[in-house]
């Protein structure tokens, strides 16, 4: 069995975050139907200064069972001195994000900074996310300009913590 590292001390602000969530949120856009998916957030880390993030979310029918599978990120999220956060994802339909923001208590606000795409992505130029601990609940909103649109809501979700941090995951 794999010995869980020690946090990195950097890493406290977020630490919080730690863990895998599970949940479910809704999303829409101008450009598709309203739609409820599920979702797992998994945080860990392996000693040095920043956390590893995925998700992932699949379509719900109205009975809340999976339909099918809907998107998946990956990244890294850097704490930085004085409250500020650095967040790099990376999606497998070619965009790749870097985010900064804010760490303040539980709440965590974050803006992209830059954003690449592959000549096959869809158009997708900006995103805001917070993040926030309320009642031990993993609350968060994504708001994306994408395809031609201003700045809106996307999606929005609420999750539980069901694992505290394994090394071995």
């Amino acid at each position: 069995m794999e010995e869980t590292p020690e946090l990195h001390p950097d890493l406290e602000p977020i630490a919080f975050l730690l863990g895998r969530w599970e949940g479910a949120g809704v999303g829409g856009y101008p450009t598709i139907e309203s739609f409820n998916f599920g979702q797992e957030i998994v945080f860990g880390h392996n000693g040095k200064p920043f956390l590893t993030y995925v998700s992932r979310t699949w379509l719900l029918d109205e009975a809340g069972e999976r339909v099918r599978p809907l998107a998946t990120e990956s990244g890294y999220w850097r704490q930085l001195p004085e409250r500020r956060l650095e967040v790099v994802l990376s999606h497998p339909t070619g965009v790749v994000e870097i985010y900064v923001g804010e760490v303040v208590f539980h709440k965590i606000e974050l803006r992209t900074d830059a954003v690449a795409r592959t000549a096959t992505a869809k158009e997708y130029t900006a995103g805001h996310r917070l993040y926030g601990l309320v009642n031990g609940n993993l609350m968060w909103a994504y708001d994306m300009s994408a395809v031609g649109q201003p700045l809106q809501s996307h999606m929005s979700g609420e999750l539980k913590k069901v694992a505290e941090f394994d090394a071995a995951e």
